[in-house]
């Protein structure tokens, strides 16, 4: 039994903190089919379980400002993008952080299913993110180097 605890102990002080301002790095970033930003900058807090991030971008539709907060404990979690809400849930499987969410976009509801995790020197966060849709299913892969 100590030993379980100890490896469930272990496991918790192994998983990274994404705390830190983060810039897009579109060299290493591939948007699918979508149009990547410009411009995309982003403000994490974490403070286990606590999550919180305001993300800036620049791109076809101007420059955007979202904050969005989640608890890593698989807590749902309401935030609003654009006036709309949109559910998610954020757990860890091992020392990968995932955020699986749910939103609806002119009448379609779309779910996004990101594995954030980070380099082993904490500089370069990266975003693998699956997005389903009624017209198609992509993937969308964000990589963003510490400030």
């Amino acid at each position: 039994m100590c030993a379980a605890v100890g490896l469930s102990l272990a496991t918790a002080w192994a998983r990274p903190n994404f705390s830190g301002d983060w810039k897009l790095n579109a060299a290493k970033s591939d948007y699918g089919p979508m149009p990547g930003p410009e411009k995309m900058e982003r403000k994490i807090t974490h403070d286990d379980p606590s999550l919180k991030m305001v993300t800036t971008q620049t791109g076809q539709q101007g420059e955007v400002t979202t904050e969005l907060a989640y608890k890593t404990d698989g807590t749902p979690s309401t935030n609003k993008i654009r006036g709309q809400d949109v559910t998610g849930v954020a757990k860890w499987d091992g020392d990968v952080l995932t955020i699986s969410s749910k939103r609806e976009i002119h009448g379609m509801e779309i779910t996004m299913n990101e594995r954030w995790s980070l380099s082993e020197d904490g500089k370069t966060l990266s975003i693998n993110n699956k997005v389903n849709t009624p017209n198609g299913d992509f993937e969308i892969k964000i990589v963003m180097d510490k400030q």
